[in-house]
């Protein structure tokens, strides 16, 4: 025990003093591998990754395929990733499986692995930094049965059926809304990749074929800016929550259009992944998850400044 203790003292002195391992502390390479650019979550998620870097004191590089949906570009960027035999990767899994092969590669190279965002089927990610989306989506839940009166029909636009957290925020919202509130039902649950575009056009036909429904959570920004525009073209009134945030997003908020959101804290998201890595590499022994938050936001809070922290454009 008392070696382990000055194990971890003396590591972590010399990477204060720039070494670690016989290297200089902005010798140490941590590829940041996101889900997409698509959204301003993640240009939020990279400069917290970016800011922990500056802390530390190490290099990292920020990249993800344009959009996604782009599984088989997010596997090829890791494997090159993997090629510059980094330290550590940060990894926001779009597939929770198809990534374990690479994984597996990385963990017999010794290269601390770990998740955020979105986890992986597999206990190789030393710690997940990621928001706990079964109780944000839960709470969604609760917002939406107190907005529509605790009964009457509801729909859901969610972004894709492989990713660890929409998974879990999928499956969060459903076992609330089954549990506690058993006078609503999901007449529907959809996929819209996180696209706007054709996020309206399944909430266009969800508000066809359900002219009674009362309210949809769409379970991103894409999503929820989607299901907004839906139900403006289809000229309905009902209740739309959505999740993150994003200018459209807040606006929306502000103006009453969306009721309110669930923000997580992208930027701690970045800034805790790249951190966990650093830690791990010191000797730090981590919890499995670390959760980053998550918050209710809608008119009445979008500007105390607890919430407002976590929002971004």
């Amino acid at each position: 025990m008392i070696k382990s203790r000055f194990t971890k003292i003396i590591v972590s002195l010399l990477l204060a003093f720039g070494v670690v391992a016989g290297a200089a502390a902005d010798d140490i390479y941590i590829p940041v591998i996101a889900k997409g650019f698509q959204h301003q979550f993640w240009q939020s998620v990279k400069a917290g990754s970016e800011q922990a870097a500056r802390d530390y004191k190490v290099r990292i590089s920020f990249e993800a395929p344009e959009t996604e949906t782009m599984i088989d570009k997010q596997i090829d960027i890791l494997s090159a990733a993997l090629g510059k035999k980094p330290n550590a990767i940060c990894f926001a899994a779009l597939d929770s499986q198809a990534a374990l092969p690479l994984l597996k590669k990385a963990q017999a190279a010794r290269t601390v692995v770990v998740a955020f965002d979105s986890g992986v089927d597999s206990d190789i990610p030393v710690t997940t930094a990621a928001t706990d989306n079964q109780a944000a989506s839960a709470l969604a839940a609760d917002k939406m049965a107190e907005l529509i009166g605790r009964e009457g029909e509801v729909a859901m636009v969610a972004y894709d059926q492989t990713s660890r957290n929409s998974i879990d925020r999928r499956d969060g919202f459903v076992e609330r809304i089954k549990t506690k509130h058993p006078k609503i039902k999901i007449v529907t649950i959809q996929y819209g990749d996180g696209d706007h575009l054709k996020s309206t056009e399944i909430t266009k036909s969800i508000l066809q074929a359900y002219p009674r429904l009362k309210g949809i959570f769409g379970t991103n920004e894409g999503s929820a800016i989607g299901v907004l525009n839906g139900v403006r073209e289809m000229k309905r009134q009902l209740v739309v929550i959505g999740y993150d945030s994003g200018k459209q997003l807040k606006d929306a908020i502000r103006a009453g259009t969306i009721a309110g959101a669930i923000t997580q804290n992208p930027f701690g998201i970045g800034y805790k992944a790249v951190e966990a890595a650093v830690k791990t590499i010191q000797g730090e022994k981590l919890p499995k998850t670390i959760d980053t938050g998550f918050y209710w936001y809608d008119k009445n809070n979008i500007d105390d400044p607890q919430i407002s922290a976590t929002l971004y454009d």
